[in-house]
C-alpha cells in the first residue's frame, strides 16, 4: 500500500487503521498459494432450472417458482413460497423450499406428488416416482415402483437422480448406485468415481472427477456416446443427453428431433435435458430453450433466474448454501462471519461487515456497526451493496438508500430510480435505469467522475472504479498505481473491483485479472466461470460447475470455506 493512500486511512473511522495495520503486515511478497477448491459437501446441481417432458420450471432471483409448458395436471402451477432447487418430472413436479421440506404438485396417480415429511437437501422427480436426499444423507423414494425404482439402497448419499424407471444415486466415496428397471444397461454403472450423475429415460450419464463422462444404457440414438473433453455438468433426457463443457459452452448429442440436441451459442452455468426439448440458463441468469414447443414449454419467460453466487470482503468471505441461508469464513474480529438465522436471497461482504437480502426482501446487517453501516433501513429492496464503513441498497422502487459513514458523502445518494447499486471504500457508484451512471463520494483518484455513456454493471472499489460496457467491453478509472484501473482488451459479462486488483469473466467463460498479485489475488485459475468477486489481497470464483475456488491470501483463513449455491442478484462488487 502506497505511502499516500495510508496517509489517507488516519481520516477513517478507528477500524480502518486497525485494518490497515493488518494488511501491512501481510505485504511482503511470498509465494501464491495454490487456488483452494472445495469438496462436495451438498448435493452436487441443484437444480434451479429443470426440464421436465413436457414443462419447464425454474427458480427466479427472489426464491419464487416460474412454470411454462404442459400443464393438464397442475404441473406447471407451483405453489407460493421461496424455494432452493425444483425437478420437473413426467406430469409432476416437486421443489425444495428454503425450509428444506418438499412440495409436490401435479398428476398423483402413484402418489408420486405425496412427499414424505422431514427435510431434505434436494429432490429428483421423473417419470411416475420422485426421490429426495435427506438431511442425514440417506434416500426417500415414492410413487410408483414397479421395476424397483422406487426402493433406495441403504447407506449415504451426496445427490440422487430419478429417470423414467429406474433411479441413480452418487455415494458419499464418489461411487454411483443404480436400481430399478435394467433392460439396457442403464442401472448397472460402470466402476468409477463420479462428481455427479444424471439417470434419462433409458439410458445414464456421469461426471467422472476428472471432469470427462461416461454414459451406459440405452444408446439408439447415441444418447450414450458423450464425446471426448472436460466437462462440468451433463444432463440426461429421454433421449438425448447435454453437458456443460468446461469454457461454459453447451454440447449435446443423441435424438436431435424438433432440435432438441442443438443448443445456441453462449455461455452457461447449467443445462437441463428433458422429454423432447432442452433448456439453459445463461451466465446473464436468462433462459434459453430450444426443441419442441407444442406446449409452450420451450418459450422461457422473461427475467433473470437463480443461479450461484459468493462474495469476498476485506479478510472475510460470504456465500449463500442451498437452502438460503449464509455461511461466512474468516475474519470473525467483529463477527462479520457470524451471520443470523433465516434464508437468504443475496449477501455482500463489505470490509469488516456484511449485510444480506432476506427472501421476504427486506434487509439484515451483521459486524462492525461503529458508524451505523450495519443498522439498515427498514423496506423492501431489490440488492444491497456493503463497502468499507457505509452501506447501499437498491430499494424495490428503484430508489438507493445509504447509511453509515458519510464523511465523503458516500452514503448521499443523488435522487433518481437505478437498476444496481455498488458501495466501495470511500465512494459509491449506481447504474440508472437509462444505463447510465451517477457516482459520489471520495474522489482524490476521480474514482467517483465516470465516463459518460451507458453501461450493464458497475463495480466501485478501493481507489478505482470499473464498469462492463452495452457492448461488453470494459472501462475502469481512478486509481492505477498497480495497473488495477487498465482492463485488458476483449469482451467480458462481469467485472469485480477489489482494493489494487481487479478481475472480469470473458465472454468465454475464463477470468482474466489485472493489477496487484503479491499474493497471487490476480493469478486466477483456469476454466469457466459464473461469477467472480474481488476482495481485499483474495479472489473467489464460482465456477460452472457450481464449485467455487478462492486464491491469493489466506492469513485469515478467507479461502477457506464452504460448497455453496448461490443466486444471481444485481452484482454488488
Amino acid at each position: 500500500m502506497t505511502t499516500k493512500h495510508s496517509i489517507r486511512y488516519m481520516t477513517a473511522p478507528l477500524s480502518l487503521v486497525l485494518v490497515a495495520a493488518l494488511l501491512a503486515l501481510t505485504l511482503p511478497a511470498h509465494a501464491a498459494p495454490a487456488p483452494e477448491e472445495t469438496a462436495l459437501s451438498s448435493p452436487c446441481f441443484p437444480e434451479t432450472l429443470s426440464v421436465g417432458h413436457f414443462h419447464t420450471c425454474g427458480i427466479r432471483t427472489d426464491g419464487t417458482l416460474a412454470c411454462w409448458g404442459r400443464n393438464d395436471s397442475g404441473q406447471a402451477n407451483p405453489p407460493a413460497g421461496t424455494f432452493s432447487q425444483v425437478s420437473a418430472g413426467g406430469f409432476h413436479t416437486c421443489g425444495l423450499r428454503t425450509d428444506g421440506t418438499l412440495a409436490c404438485w401435479g398428476d398423483n396417480t402413484f402418489n408420486q406428488a405425496t412427499p414424505p415429511a422431514g427435510t431434505f437437501t434436494q429432490v429428483s422427480a421423473d417419470g411416475y416416482h420422485t426421490c429426495g436426499l435427506r438431511t442425514d444423507g440417506t434416500l426417500a423414494c415414492w410413487g410408483n415402483n414397479d421395476g424397483g425404482q422406487a426402493t433406495p439402497p441403504g447407506g449415504t448419499f451426496s445427490q440422487v437422480s430419478a429417470g423414467t424407471s429406474h433411479t441413480c444415486g452418487l455415494q458419499t466415496d464418489g461411487t454411483p448406485a443404480c436400481w430399478g428397471t435394467d433392460g439396457y444397461g442403464q442401472a448397472t454403472p460402470p466402476a468409477s468415481t463420479f462428481s455427479q450423475v444424471s439417470a434419462g429415460g433409458f439410458h445414464t450419464c456421469g461426471l467422472r472427477t476428472d471432469g470427462a463422462l461416461a454414459c451406459w444404457g440405452f444408446n439408439l440414438f447415441g444418447q450414450a456416446t458423450p464425446p471426448a473433453g472436460t466437462f462440468g455438468q451433463v444432463s440426461a433426457g429421454y433421449q438425448h443427453t447435454c453437458g456443460l463443457q468446461a469454457n461454459g459452452t453447451l454440447v449435446c448429442w443423441g435424438d436431435d428431433s424438433d432440435g432438441r440436441s442443438t443448443p445456441p451459442a453462449g455461455t452457461f452455468s447449467q443445462v437441463s435435458a428433458g422429454g423432447s426439448h432442452t433448456c439453459g440458463l445463461q451466465t446473464d441468469g436468462t433462459l434459453a430453450c430450444w426443441g419442441n414447443n407444442d406446449y409452450g414449454q420451450s418459450t422461457p419467460p422473461p427475467g433473470t433466474f437463480s443461479q450461484r453466487r459468493v462474495s469476498a470482503g476485506g479478510a472475510h468471505t460470504c456465500g449463500l448454501r442451498t437452502d438460503g441461508t449464509p455461511v461466512c469464513w474468516w475474519t470473525h474480529y467483529y463477527g462479520q462471519d457470524t451471520p443470523p438465522v433465516g434464508t437468504f436471497t443475496q449477501v455482500s461482504a463489505g470490509n469488516s461487515h456484511t449485510c444480506g437480502l432476506r427472501t421476504d426482501d427486506t434487509l439484515a446487517c451483521w459486524g462492525n456497526d461503529e458508524s451505523g453501516q450495519s443498522t439498515p433501513p427498514a423496506g423492501t429492496f431489490s440488492q444491497v451493496s456493503a463497502g468499507g464503513w457505509h452501506t447501499c441498497g437498491l430499494r424495490t422502487d428503484g430508489a438507493l438508500a445509504c447509511w453509515g459513514w458519510n464523511d465523503y458523502g458516500q452514503a448521499t445518494p443523488p435522487a433518481g430510480t437505478y437498476t444496481q447499486v455498488s458501495a466501495g471504500l470511500m465512494h459509491t457508484c449506481g447504474l440508472r435505469t437509462d444505463g447510465t451512471l451517477a457516482c459520489w463520494g471520495y474522489n482524490d483518484d476521480g474514482q467517483s467522475t465516470p465516463p459518460a455513456g451507458t453501461f450493464t454493471q458497475v463495480s466501485a472499489g478501493t481507489y478505482h472504479t470499473c464498469v462492463l460496457r452495452t457492448d461488453g467491453t470494459l472501462a475502469c478509472w481512478g486509481g492505477n498505481d498497480y495497473g488495477q484501473a487498465t482492463p485488458p482488451a476483449g469482451t467480458f459479462t462481469q467485472v469485480s473491483a477489489g482494493i489494487r486488483h481487479t478481475c472480469g469473466i470473458q465472454t468465454a467463460g475464463t477470468l482474466a485479472c489485472w493489477g496487484s498479485n503479491d499474493a497471487g489475488q490476480s493469478t486466477p485459475p483456469t476454466g469457466a466461470f459464473t461469477q467472480v468477486s474481488a476482495g481485499y489481497n483474495h479472489t473467489c470464483g464460482l465456477r460452472a460447475n457450481g464449485y467455487w475456488t478462492c486464491w491469493g491470501d489466506n492469513s485469515y483463513g478467507q479461502l477457506n470455506g464452504y460448497r455453496v449455491t448461490l443466486p444471481l442478484a444485481p452484482r454488488d462488487n
